[in-house]
């Protein structure tokens, strides 16, 4: 993936979130970040995948949200929790490649998965009659196989250009995992290609997936609004509630991190941008589903009652 004679660099070191000592984040912390991300979306999977009554294509992008999500972590919070123990943070280049690859598959995957989620929800809402004829089982999988196809293309295109310059100076960078941007600041070729490519494919996938998103709800406020009760007005806002609620602070992010004039970009910015929606998210995500939605509360509980029972359907 590094062709000629001046890749010099077979690892690199990663100075992690912060050089500060009055800003480090204690390594128990993000322990539980983890452990916490890792129980609550193994358990939104394993509901929603046993559960008689979560069998619905809203369920059913929820639980591939539950997968992108805790596939997202595990890319980067193991490594970092294992540097937190070490006094070398090193990362093998192939290692650092491949770490890169998951990333950029799992958060574009996230992009269109939540865009996806907000079809559901607008022909939900706006078009309840035949919601199980446009959103049926074949056209779910369609999609979900159309995100997740879309996704590692994405990588495998992006990470092939990041690695397709050389390494042969600086080997420090400054960022707890392999991102492209920090990796693209160490080389000492034309970075040019591989830059464009980074920001055409994270313009191009921001703005189609939030034209989806921003053309739902635009639809969805519209039919809510010709409700005439209040209590049904307020029963179809909180069916989206939660999914407006994880698409604003995800879609936040991205944009206050990617969008933002080179002239003010600062990659210690960029670092707590990221650990935001590499952590930070995926563990809230369960949190914001769940709270708000009674039919995962009720099967949890049914869960709770009897776990044998549940588990043989799976």
């Amino acid at each position: 993936m590094a062709p000629g004679n001046l890749t010099w660099v077979t690892e690199f070191i990663l100075m992690g979130i912060t050089d500060l000592p009055e800003l480090q984040v204690p390594f128990f912390v993000f322990l539980v970040i983890y452990g916490l991300t890792v129980v609550g979306n193994l358990g939104t999977i394993i509901l929603t995948s046993v559960d008689s009554r979560l069998q619905t294509p809203m369920y059913f992008f929820l639980r591939h949200l539950a997968i992108i999500n805790l596939g997202n972590s595990t890319t980067i919070a193991p490594k970092m929790l294992v540097n937190f123990l070490v006094k070398k943070k090193t990362i093998s280049y192939y290692c650092c490649a491949a770490q890169l690859g998951g990333f950029l598959v799992f958060v574009v995957a996230e992009i269109f998965i939540l865009a996806t989620m907000a079809y559901d929800r607008y022909v939900a809402i706006c078009n309840p009659l035949l919601y199980m004829v446009v959103v049926s089982r074949q056209i779910c999988l369609l999609l979900v196989s159309l995100t997740y196809l879309f996704s590692l293309s994405t990588a495998l295109t992006v990470s092939s250009c990041v690695f397709s310059v050389s390494y042969c100076s600086s080997n420090v960078i400054n960022h707890f995992y392999c991102d492209n941007v920090p990796l693209l600041a160490l080389s000492c070729s034309d970075t040019y290609i591989p830059e464009t490519a980074v920001f055409t494919f994270s313009g191009i996938n921001l703005f189609f997936s939030m034209i989806i998103v921003l053309i739902s709800y635009f639809n969805i406020i519209l039919a809510i609004l010709r409700i005439q009760s209040s209590k049904g007005r307020q029963k179809a806002f909180s069916t989206c509630a939660s999914h407006m609620m994880a698409v604003t602070v995800f879609y936040g992010t991205l944009l206050f991190m990617y969008l933002q004039p080179r002239t003010n970009h600062s990659l210690d910015t960029d670092k707590m941008a990221s650990v935001f929606y590499t952590l930070l998210i995926p563990m809230l995500n369960p949190l914001i589903y769940s709270l708000r939605n009674n039919d995962v509360k009720n099967a949890l509980k049914r869960f709770l009652n009897n776990p044998c029972k549940s588990l043989k359907l799976m």
